[in-house]
């Protein structure tokens, strides 16, 4: 895992919080603000086993 995967990871086990849960538009923003695809987002959240709910673009 590259030092950018790992510090994403990290953020979105900590937004994720201890439901492992993170909202659409949590990882969008993450994703813009680390200047990654979401797809990438959404591949480490996969990884994580974090659920991602209220999906409002079919991005995830």
């Amino acid at each position: 895992m590259v030092a950018d995967e790992k510090s994403i990871s990290q953020r979105l086990l900590e937004l994720s919080g201890a439901d492992r849960r993170i909202s659409c538009s949590e990882a969008r923003k993450l994703a813009r603000d680390r200047d990654v695809p979401p797809a990438e987002v959404g591949r480490l959240c996969d990884e994580l086993g974090i659920k991602i709910y209220a999906c409002e673009l079919g991005c995830f």
